[in-house]
């Protein structure tokens, strides 16, 4: 694939691992200044030196998206560091299954706030950047890419709340494109199926022993980069071309 990133800049949130380290390598290899955002700055240290030893550039931002000030603080640091952005792509997530009959309400108001009101929040603050990128060099266009997941297009029990925010992100993804495409700003959302990273980490012993370790046996998953591959096909497409949704499935679960 050609470079089409040269002269752009990118901001990725949850970039200290999994779906989001890997975009931020893949669009670096695509000559884009990436902004990392997360709050572990150690990994995120790690990866920035990774991607500068390959001849990249990058920039950590420390930063909780949960906290509007702190996601608005790290848009503009990204672009008085860089003086634009042309992509941002909203990765950072968090999913807590079980039944929602005696759930843990302090989990829910977690997937809340990272899965939709940091997504809402860096994405606002964003918007008038990615919209004088796509009125101006060297691409004239600018991209958002909404990272939901196959849980956003169908539901499942003691899936309730991350079924929430992910047709949630869906909804809000879809909408916002119509507002902003003719002003060259692209919107998708991209969806995956079941893919190796640490998400579902952050679930109890009874959650991994009923639900995540029964799935993982009996399917097979995704990578990281196989999602990051689908994140540069959607922003490298030409000017007069959008992709508005992506849905990557591993092939036994499709």
């Amino acid at each position: 694939m050609a470079s089409r990133l040269t002269g752009t800049v990118a901001l990725v949130t949850g970039a200290s691992s999994g779906i989001g380290a890997a975009t931020a390598r893949r669009l670096a290899e695509q000559k884009a200044s990436v902004v990392l955002v997360a709050r572990r700055k150690d990994r995120l240290d790690d990866l920035a030196a990774e991607i500068e030893k390959a001849g990249g550039t990058a920039l950590v931002l420390e930063a909780d998206i949960t906290d509007r000030a702190q996601a608005e603080a790290a848009v503009q640091q990204a672009v008085e560091h860089f003086g634009r952005l042309d992509i941002l792509v909203n990765n950072a997530g968090l999913m807590l299954l079980g039944p929602v009959v005696d759930a843990d309400v302090e989990e829910w108001e977690r997937m809340i706030a990272i899965n939709l009101q940091g997504l809402l929040y860096t994405t606002r603050a964003a918007l008038p950047h990615l919209l004088k990128a796509a009125e101006n060099g060297p691409r004239r266009v600018a991209d958002i890419v909404n990272i939901s997941s196959i849980a956003g297009r169908q539901a499942w029990a003691n899936y309730g709340v991350y079924n929430l925010t992910k047709f949630g992100v869906n909804g809000f993804t879809e909408s916002l494109r119509q507002e902003v495409t003719q002003r060259h700003v692209r919107v998708s959302v991209l969806e995956p199926g079941a893919v190796d990273t640490e998400l579902g980490s952050h679930n109890n012993d009874t959650i991994h022993t009923e639900i995540l370790e029964p799935f993982n046996e009996q399917h097979e998953r995704l990578e990281p980069a196989d999602i990051a591959d689908g994140i540069a096909y959607i922003v490298t497409r030409p000017r007069h071309a959008s992709i508005a949704e992506l849905w990557v499935m591993p092939t036994d679960q499709a």
